[in-house]
């Protein structure tokens, strides 16, 4: 019986197709750990993990830019007109 996404749940899986999978679009895990005695606080780690391509992060990264260029360029251009 195939699940709500489309995928079988029987289907064979392997390690390859969920690197593949997460490289192409990217995972971002986030948490933190707190250690206290006492309800005193020793020791506070805030983790962050980024797991992506290269190629798609410099991918995502020139369309940033592109995205910070345009928007700099729409606000110099409308001052311009403005004071015209």
């Amino acid at each position: 019986m195939p699940a709500r996404n489309g995928v079988d749940p029987n289907q064979d899986v392997s390690l390859l197709d969920i690197l593949d999978v997460i490289l192409d679009k990217g995972v971002a895990l986030r948490g933190e750990l707190i250690i206290s005695i006492a309800d005193i606080d020793l020791i506070y780690l805030d983790l962050r993990l980024l797991i992506t391509s290269v190629d798609k992060l410099m991918e995502t990264n020139e369309r940033k830019i592109i995205d910070e260029e345009e928007e700099e360029w729409n606000t110099s251009h409308r001052k311009a007109v403005e004071s015209s």
